[in-house]
């Protein structure tokens, strides 16, 4: 899920947001002396692992990051939402580490960076790392905001060695996969102008993925698809021996796989070139991402019925973690757009009660569902650049106090709440 790109602001909006959440949040000017220190998260079997306890995860999407760290006026908002998440007791937040071409390119053409835009993505990775917040940083877009393949197919061209005109060539075209592999390359082996540490040895950083929302529709059997995260997974793991890798997928089931009539939304889903189970079990993919957008996959089911597919659609992936995979299962995007014709607040308290609760009794069972990551946080003054499921945490209370709970009992089954300073401090507020 991608938002629309948004350039300008109102500043009289963000100087009262800066404010609010300097009241209600604390200093925001933090040394990096006195970041905590970070260890490195690991997996064991279906099990995230930090400091060798299991890590459950409740998190967020901010894509937006190192495109408001580039610009000044923008910048503080920042550190503003990963204080704002770390205070909630969130571990994760998931974030875009691209931007191809285009307004604030960080790769301008294939081989060519703007440091400008590279010293913002330092800011993003200095400020995670000040507030003991960790990163799931993606490498490419499937779409074509921030680029996608779509910008990489257009410098084939342009270039005059492109192989197709297809967007999917993104996948197959050799001199393609050589562009990509260089962009990540560069990114991994990156050193930090601010922290001095290469971003392929920084802890903050929880693991890398290989592409949002992967779809390859001119190959429907996966194969091509498939071919490319092999190729470009173990790349990443030639470069970078410390971080997790994860593929990306929103979690449909290929034309191969029985469940594809039982799960998948509706029957196009098998058609899309992907396949959970088989994309998922490639030995450097060390674990496996699912999206949940049901009121987007179903045009004419009832709010009640779309709660029910939920469950169903969580369900069944965690349990190809467990018996299919033996590898964690993070639902790395969820949301409930508030364009649906019979839209009310309240929904979306109870799709994430709904989604929060499933990963809350995986986690006691031991289970493979390892968290999730709300698609998207946002702090006040940026509406425009809000999309129809973004969330001010703070501004309604019920929400606020189901994503603190959940935080909380996550952190109390790992044994968190008494190591990390923001989660002792906001758990002990709830014995």
């Amino acid at each position: 899920m991608v938002a629309g790109n948004g350039l300008f602001y109102p500043i009289l909006g963000f100087a009262s947001c800066v404010a609010f959440i300097y009241m209600s949040f604390g200093d925001l000017s933090v040394s990096y002396r006195k970041e905590p220190e970070l260890g490195f998260v690991t997996r064991n079997g279906t099990r995230f692992i930090l400091d060798g306890k299991p890590l459950y995860v409740n998190g967020w999407n901010s894509y937006w990051l190192m495109d408001h760290a580039v610009h000044d006026y923008s910048r503080p908002r920042v550190g503003a939402m990963l204080q704002a998440g770390a205070k909630m007791g969130l571990t994760i937040c998931r974030t875009w580490a691209f931007n191809d071409g285009g307004y604030n390119g960080l790769q301008i053409s294939p081989g060519k960076f703007d440091e400008r835009v590279f010293k913002a993505l330092d800011h993003v990775i200095a400020e995670a790392r000040k507030h003991g917040v960790r990163l799931l940083l993606s490498l490419v877009n499937n779409l074509q905001a921030y680029g996608g393949k779509t910008q990489y197919v257009h410098w084939a061209w342009q270039e005059g060695v492109g192989l197709s005109s297809s967007n999917d060539s993104f996948f197959f075209d050799p001199f393609i996969r050589k562009y990509f592999k260089n962009y990540i390359k560069t990114v991994l082996t990156r050193k930090n102008t601010i922290t001095g540490i290469e971003y392929r040895n920084e802890p903050a950083i929880f693991g890398w993925e290989l592409i949002n929302e992967p779809r390859c529709m001119s190959d429907p059997s996966g194969d091509t698809l498939r071919d490319w995260i092999v190729e470009m997974s173990a790349f990443v793991k030639s470069i970078d021996k410390y971080h997790l890798v994860t593929v990306g997928l929103e979690g449909f089931y290929g034309p191969r796989n029985a469940k594809r009539l039982t799960v998948n939304p509706e029957e196009w889903a098998s058609a899309l070139g992907s396949d959970f189970i088989r994309d998922s079990e490639i030995g450097n993919i060390d674990f496996a991402s699912v999206h949940i957008y049901p009121d987007h996959w179903f045009h004419d089911l009832r709010f009640e019925e779309n709660l029910k597919f939920v469950s169903k659609w969580m369900l069944s992936h965690i349990e190809d973690g467990d018996r299919e995979l033996n590898k964690p299962v993070l639902f790395t995007e969820y949301g409930l757009s508030n364009l649906n014709k019979d839209f009310e607040p309240s929904q979306r308290d109870r799709l994430y009660r709904t989604i929060l609760d499933i990963i809350y009794k995986s986690a006691k069972r031991k289970k493979s569902g390892a968290g999730a990551l709300i698609w998207q946080y946002f702090v006040e003054g940026m509406e425009e650049y809000n999309d129809d499921f973004g969330v001010v945490p703070w501004e309604r209370s019920s929400t606020y106090e189901l994503m603190t709970e959940q935080s909380c009992r996550l952190a109390r089954i790992s044994g968190l709440t008494q190591e990390n300073k923001n989660l002792k401090e906001l758990c002990s507020q709830r014995q």
